[in-house]
């Protein structure tokens, strides 16, 4: 029972992750580019990601075929499982709010992209990111399987290692100063103390 409370934690936190972003990434469609950076590479990065984040556990949840890696599943899981998906969950809405149409699931500056400096992005600069890593932990908790549980931990990990400087890079190169300042402010993924 308590395996199945976890399994049906992930599915949920899953259907809503794609619920709030759903209309985020149809809107980013139609809006207009002015800088796309190293479309083949974001391809494989994405595909890498939800490999990690959503086949692999997807096989774990509604099939058998990664059994040979399970290990006993305890109480506390699906209920800290929970409590750090809901926060990834909440997390991930404010970053899709606040960035409105400056948002893209790959790298591009948008025609009238504009420096969001204020709500969570006042103390973490990348806080997408962190709630994709939240999510990965949340993945990592809720699923007793040592492949499915850590292979968001490796697949958004992979992700955001070869993304994340390329991003700065990017952000740099489109607000110069006004980011260098930014930057010395926040944190990357964690906010500064």
């Amino acid at each position: 029972m308590i395996l199945l409370a976890s399994k049906i934690i992930w599915c949920v936190g899953v259907v809503c992750w794609f619920v709030i972003r759903h209309p985020h990434a149809r809107r980013s469609r139609r809006t207009s580019k002015a800088r796309i950076v190293g479309r083949g590479l974001e391809r494989s990065l994405l595909t890498i990601s939800t490999t990690g984040l959503g086949i692999v556990p997807a096989l774990f949840v509604f099939s058998d075929i990664l059994k040979f890696a399970d290990y006993p599943i305890q109480f506390w899981q699906p209920w800290l499982g929970l409590l750090v998906f809901a926060f990834a969950l909440w997390m991930f809405r404010k970053t899709h709010a606040q960035l409105g149409r400056n948002w893209s699931v790959t790298l591009e500056v948008r025609v009238g992209h504009s420096l969001i400096t204020d709500g969570v992005y006042a103390h973490v600069r990348h806080p997408m990111y962190t709630a994709f890593w939240l999510w990965a932990l949340a993945q990592a908790i809720l699923l007793p399987n040592w492949i499915a549980g850590l292979a968001g931990i490796l697949g958004f990990g992979t992700l955001y290692l070869f993304r994340v400087g390329r991003e700065e890079a990017m952000l740099l190169e489109a607000f110069g100063d006004e980011y260098r300042d930014y930057m010395r402010r926040t944190g990357r993924v964690i906010p500064r103390l």
